[in-house]
Parts: C-alpha cells; sequence; structure tokens
C-alpha cells in the first residue's frame, strides 16, 4: 500500500492482504529490528575480532559503523515516511530505480534474511550444546537445530503480536544480562577513564577501517521492521523511528560494551582477540561466574529471537513476491484466523533448517557454520543498502522533492556500504583488504551464483509473463 502524499493528514490501511492490520505498537516494531541485530551476541563473540584489527580503536570502530548507517537508515526513512507494505526493501527499491532493481534487491534482501536466520540458528545450537554439556546432558544437533526451528515456526505462525513480544522480551533479558555485566566491570576498574582507548593508542587508521567491516555486519539487519507495514500501528512514524533507533540504541550498547570489554582484559593473562568467550572470561575472573552462565542464557534466547526474526522478516518478502505473482502463489496464503503469512512462515523455516544442518553432514561444525553463514548473508545486505541509498535520490526526484542534501547523503552511504565489501572479497594486492584465504575467499561466489539464479529466474519471467513485472507494485 502507498501514501500518495507525504503531507496526507492520516494513513488508512488496507487490509486487502488478510495480514492483521496496526496490531503492533512501536515497540513491538523495535523488537523486530533490533531482535535481528541481536545486540548481546557482539559483545560475547565479535568485539574480540575486532579488537584483533582495531585494538584500542575499537570503540571508534562501533562509532563509525553507526553512523554510516545512520546514514543509511536516513536514505530509508525517505520511503519509509511516505510509503508502508509487508515488501520491506524490496518496495522502496521498486519506487526508485524501477522493478528490475527492485525485484533483485529482493533477492538479495532474502538471501541476507535467510543466511542470518541460519547462522543464529547455528549460534543457538552451539550454546545449547555447551549449557547442556555443563550440565551432563548429552543432545544430538540435528535435535536442537529441528526444536529451535519448530518452536520459531510456531510462534511466528500463531500471532505477529506473539512473536513480536516473544522477540522483545528475550532481546531485552539478553541485553540486560550483558549490560550487566558491563557495569560490574567497570566498577570493578573504580569507574576509570581508559586514556589508552580514549587516546587510540597503538590503533592505526587501517585497522581502525577494517573494524568498521565487521561493525556493518554486526548491525545487518536494522531495517527488518520495514516489513511489518502492514501490522504496524502508525507505520508512517513507528518505522521510520524504529529504523533509526535501532542503529542509535544497539551503537550505544556496542561501544560501551567495547569500552568495557577491553577495559577488563588489561589486566588478564588472556588475549582478547583469540578469546572465544570474553563475557564469560571476565565474568568467572570477577567472582560472578552466575551471571556468565545467565548470561549465556540470555544470549541462547537472543539467537532463537534473531531465527525468529529472520524467519519473520525471510517470510514477509516471499509473501509480497507471492502477492506480485514473481513467486507461487501458494506462498502468498494468509491464515484465515491467525492473519500470518503461514505457507511463507513454513516455507522460510524448513529451508532455514535444511541449510543450518547441511554443512554438519560433510564435517563441519556447527561454530564454523554459523561464521560462513554470517560472512554470507552480509553480501545480500550490503547490496541492498547500497540499492536503497542509490533509490532515495532517484525516488525524490520523481515525485518533485530531490535536495542537494539528499543528494550528498546518498553518496556517502553508498560509498561507505562499498567498504565492507572490499574487506570481505579483498583486493590483489591491497595490505588493508587482503584477499581471504579458503574457503572464505570462495563465499563470494555463492552469493553471486544465488544472485545469477535470480537474474536468470526474472529473465525466464520476463519472457513468460512480462505483465507481472510491469505491474509488480499494482495492489492485488
Amino acid at each position: 500500500m502507498t501514501v500518495p502524499s507525504p503531507q496526507e493528514a492520516a494513513f488508512v490501511p488496507v487490509n486487502a492482504s488478510g495480514l492483521k492490520s496496526q496490531c503492533l505498537s512501536y515497540f513491538e516494531v523495535l523488537a523486530q529490528s533490533v531482535s535481528v541485530i541481536a545486540p548481546s551476541t557482539v559483545p560475547a563473540a565479535v568485539v574480540g575480532l575486532i579488537f584483533a584489527s582495531a585494538g584500542n580503536g575499537t570503540w571508534l570502530s562501533f562509532l563509525f559503523g553507526m553512523l554510516g548507517l545512520v546514514l543509511v537508515s536516513i536514505n530509508i526513512n525517505q520511503f519509509a515516511r511516505r510509503s508502508a507494505s509487508a515488501g520491506s526493501l524490496y518496495s522502496y527499491i521498486v519506487q526508485g530505480l524501477g522493478p528490475t532493481a527492485g525485484v533483485l534487491g529482493g533477492w538479495a534482501l532474502l538471501f541476507g534474511y535467510m543466511l542470518t536466520g541460519m547462522s543464529t540458528l547455528c549460534g543457538f545450537v552451539v550454546t545449547a550444546r555447551g549449557l547442556l554439556e555443563a550440565g551432563g546432558l548429552s543432545v544430538p544437533a540435528v535435535v536442537l537445530f529441528a526444536c529451535a526451528t519448530i518452536a520459531a515456526i510456531y510462534v511466528a505462525g500463531r500471532d505477529v503480536q506473539l512473536s513480536a513480544k516473544s522477540m522483545l522480551a528475550f532481546e531485552g533479558l539478553a541485553i540486560a544480562a550483558v549490560l550487566a555485566l558491563g557495569i560490574v566491570v567497570w566498577r570493578h576498574h573504580g569507574f576509570a577513564l581508559d586514556h589508552a582507548q580514549l587516546t587510540l593508542k597503538g590503533a592505526n587508521p587501517g585497522g581502525v577501517l577494517m573494524g568498521v567491516v565487521l561493525v556493518v555486519f554486526a548491525f545487518s539487519g536494522f531495517e527488518s521492521s520495514t516489513a511489518l507495514g502492514e501490522e504496524a500501528k502508525d507505520p508512517l512514524h513507528s518505522i521510520p523511528k524504529s529504523v533509526v533507533q535501532s542503529v542509535i540504541v544497539s551503537g550505544v550498547i556496542f561501544i560501551f560494551m567495547a569500552y568495557v570489554v577491553i577495559l577488563g582484559f588489561q589486566d588478564l593473562p588472556e588475549d582478547l582477540a583469540k578469546t572465544e568467550s570474553p563475557l564469560f572470561v571476565l565474568s568467572n575472573k570477577l567472582g560472578v561466574g552466575w551471571l556468565g552462565a545467565f548470561i549465556n542464557v540470555g544470549i541462547l534466547l537472543s539467537f532463537f529471537s534473531c531465527t525468529l526474526a529472520s524467519i519473520s522478516a525471510t517470510s514477509r518478502i516471499v509473501y509480497s513476491m507471492a502477492r506480485h505473482d514473481v513467486a507461487p502463489r501458494l506462498l502468498g496464503k494468509v491464515h484465515p484466523k491467525n492473519e500470518t503469512p503461514y505457507v511463507a512462515i513454513i516455507f522460510a523455516g524448513l529451508l532455514t533448517f535444511l541449510v543450518a544442518v547441511a554443512p554438519s553432514l560433510f564435517g563441519v561444525s556447527e561454530f564454523d557454520s554459523q561464521g560462513y553463514f554470517g560472512t554470507l548473508c552480509s553480501f545480500g545486505f550490503l547490496s541492498v543498502y547500497v540499492l536503497i541509498s542509490l533509490a532515495a535520490p532517484a525516488y525524490l526526484r520523481k515525485i518533485g522533492e530531490l535536495t542537494a542534501g539528499s543528494i550528498v547523503v546518498a553518496l556517502i552511504a553508498a560509498g561507505f556500504m562499498i567498504v565492507p565489501f572490499l574487506g570481505v572479497i579483498g583486493i590483489p594486492g591491497s595490505e588493508l583488504f587482503p584477499e581471504p584465504a579458503y574457503p572464505n575467499n570462495i563465499l563470494v561466489y555463492i552469493y553471486l551464483a544465488f544472485m545469477a539464479l535470480g537474474a536468470a529466474w526474472l529473465f525466464s519471467l520476463r519472457k513468460s509473463r512480462p505483465d507481472a513485472i510491469a505491474e509488480v507494485f499494482e495492489e492485488k
């Protein structure tokens, strides 16, 4: 559904799709974006990797990443303030760059959300197995994969409000536990200001820039609340707010936790850059091991919450594509009682489960799979963030509201998103962006193969049913 004029006094939803209209509060909408970011998992699993590159400039890498993604969110909100649908950024790119770019953008976004769900599902299994083994229990990984997937499908398909409230509760609990440890660490150091970090001692511009590459991945999915356009209350206000505020809230958490974790490791023999569970190490060293165990439970819930959010976002893109006749119509069915896109949810959940389990059949650990899926999802998100940044000024030009400022914001945001892309694929002979080692060096080709498949499917659709593309965004 689109709103023809930004000056229109009120947004009146047309529930032509059958989804539960205007049922989600602002905080439930915000929970969608924050849950895909999963802020509690970043200090627990990613800070050490960023520290290996940025050192005492880690907090600055997070700050730069946050500012860059705020610029991207400004471009997203050029659309979100004026229109709302279940199609997420897919529909916005169409409005700016046309149906071909929009469908390919939707294909890339679908890849990003699906791989995010697969990565966090693997993270759930790794964390759950660790907790169970600590209690003397052993459960096959495939059983844990299946239980988490079935639970996510049930919650997502049962009720969109139940899904949103579950994500809000789980992620809120995890964030509270992580922040509590951060305060304990800082208090242990007398709430001191760390001059080494504040003065960037030992850090260099190249390392900070490489840190930004990983930071952008940590924020991936911040825009996922845009997929709730037909279910949010007052979507033209709540969704733009959630897009920006999810970045700012998560960024503040990241910066604070990076600061205190690095401060906490200064007096420890362990190397933060080589520590897989820095929060667990800190909690044990400070004599609050119970808090570390509580954090692990919170992180487990956070991984589940992110998987749930990813399946929800994936299903709504698939559902929207089906409604626009660019995907099988069966995927566009809505449950008559629950008012959820239940067929698309089942499809997204089963696909997430099957692909997440597959690497273990070839001897790849769930921990390694989590990293590979996490890297792959970034390709989809980065491509979409570049497209949406280019689509924003094109859209504003169409409606006669293009300004010099909006052009500058769009160009800076698009350029900023290209940097982490180079960081992942590497540049031959470059010391700043070295080529990744095997198997990371082949991951980009998996993404390109997926996009080539999408392009071939789009070409075939143009030949067989040109009307489906020409009318892709007329209401069904």
